[in-house]
């Protein structure tokens, strides 16, 4: 009996200690250095500005829900001034939600931080009517953004941020998403925001985004000396280009890229954070190719799970509709294909980058079909973009001038405004030409950048940024990923 009582008495004083020790040690680091900042029971340590409703405490997490407010730390480590530091939170968004987490910010009271960086949170937000938030989670937002998640709504998630030096780190899930450097001349960019200090801050965002916060804990870092810059002229007005395209919200996305020629996703993911552009992974689906059927599509979709890339759909040949469900096709986030596989009129199928499988005969009555097969695909398949535009077989490619008439241009952009298909400016092929874009961007069309790599090199969609540069495209000008009901639900194959 005794010996009962003593273990009860016994366990209770564990129980006791371990509780009061997670208590007294909420500001103190622990042996791994990370010190929690949320409490789970209260916001103590933590200051709202505006709408201080929006932000409530319930089982353990912040729940964030109501009108336009921001949650700033104010408590006292490191007296809530933090310069080289890792920050970790879960995070749970619902249907529709936008928020965000500010690091080297301070408190205001009202609108929007002024001050700092934003960590976007965002899975599924598309905003007021007019509006669409292009940035995704793990964005940093305007300077090196996202615009594909593969993070579900209704899921918890990890945010961990590492800001040391000049570099910021961004990983979801443990994966690194963003790796960003900042130069030592921002020039215009970002509103002259420069990495410093300051304060972390959640976003409450509107009423109609529900987001909720939990195990927040930061680790201080020691000093870090900002090393030179060590890129080269070339690679810094690059990447100043790109940056100056991100902050316009220019879709910076390669809509088309392959893992083929030995390119693998681990490689295409580095390509990104380096390079800050998004990709969309597309699978070669009909006949010939690996993806047949929608077993094999599935197959594709899992291997991508999770990660911040577009999966898309290639159409090959104009077998592809008879292939796949329409419930698989409406997996894809777009669907695109080309008109570089047909049946000529002797009924002879051709795939036009094949020398051996073309048959020109006579290059006007080519082009002819040529337009009138463009004309049926855009009419007759669900798809969301047209790709490898305007492209023509080696032994005429040298006429493509002569060949490609303003009233053959006419042809194919009137078949995709009237159908709601975007045109690939393709990289590799460096097409369509200037003058086409010009005449498509006079008639209402969309565009999407795409590469369609035959190696493991992507460039950095050179050829696209020259075309926005020489064509003046913007925003409205793009292409993006549909949110609401797929073609292929409303076109039946």
């Amino acid at each position: 009996m005794k010996k009962g009582i003593s273990w009860f008495v016994m366990t209770g004083w564990v129980c006791f200690f371990l509780a009061a020790v997670a208590v007294a040690g909420d500001n103190e680091p622990g042996t791994d250095g990370w010190i929690r900042l949320f409490d789970g029971v209260s916001l103590d340590g933590w200051r709202a500005g505006e709408n201080a409703e929006t932000f409530g405490v319930q089982d353990g997490k912040i729940v964030v829900q109501g009108e336009r407010s921001h949650l700033y730390y104010d408590g006292p480590v490191e007296d809530h001034d933090f310069t080289n530091v890792e920050l970790k939170v879960d995070v749970m968004t619902f249907a529709r939600a936008n928020s965000g987490v500010y690091f080297h910010t301070q408190y205001r009271q009202d609108g929007w931080p002024n001050r700092g960086f934003e960590v976007q949170i965002n899975n599924s937000y598309i905003g007021s009517e007019g509006f669409r938030e292009l940035k995704k989670t793990g964005s940093l937002y305007g300077i090196r953004n996202l615009f594909a998640s593969g993070i579900p709504d209704e899921q918890w998630f990890t945010l961990h941020l590492v800001i040391e030096g000049r570099r910021v780190q961004i990983r979801i899930n443990g994966l690194t998403v963003v790796d960003y450097f900042e130069p030592d001349s921002q020039g215009r960019r970002g509103r002259g925001k420069r990495l410093s200090s300051g304060t972390f801050a959640l976003q409450g965002h509107d009423p109609g985004s529900k987001v909720f916060f939990k195990n927040i804990y930061v680790k201080p870092l020691p000093f870090a000396p900002r090393p030179p810059d060590t890129r080269s002229p070339d690679e810094i007005e690059h990447q100043g280009q790109i940056s100056r395209w991100q902050a316009a919200d220019i879709p910076l996305t390669d809509y088309h890229v392959h893992l083929k020629g030995g390119l693998t996703i681990d490689e295409a993911l580095a390509n990104a954070r380096r390079t800050g552009i998004t990709y969309g992974i597309a699978v070669n689906c009909g006949l010939g190719f690996a993806v047949t059927d929608d077993a094999a599509a599935e197959k594709f979709f899992q291997s991508l799970e999770g990660l911040p890339v577009f999966r898309a759909m290639q159409a090959e040949g104009r077998e592809w509709m008879n292939m796949f469900s329409p419930a698989t096709i409406a997996r894809f986030d777009y669907v695109f294909t080309d008109a570089m596989t047909f049946h000529d009129r002797q009924g002879r199928r051709m795939r036009l980058w094949i020398p051996q499988e073309v048959h020109v005969g006579d290059p006007q009555e080519f082009m002819e079909l040529l337009v009138e097969t463009i004309e049926r695909i855009c009419g007759r398949e669900p798809i969301d973009i047209y790709v490898n535009p305007t492209f023509l077989p080696a032994v005429i490619a040298d006429q493509y001038d002569a060949l490609w008439t303003e009233a053959r241009m006419d042809r194919v952009i009137r078949a995709a405004v009237q159908n709601n298909v975007a045109i690939e400016i393709n990289a590799r092929y460096r097409l369509p030409s200037l003058a086409f874009i010009r005449r498509a961007k006079q008639a209402g069309v969309k565009f999407a950048f795409g590469t369609n790599n035959g190696d493991r090199n992507l460039g950095e969609l050179e050829y696209c940024l020259e075309a926005v540069r020489a064509c003046g495209l913007e925003k409205k000008d793009f292409f993006l990923p549909p949110t609401g009901r797929k073609k292929i639900a409303m076109r039946a194959p």
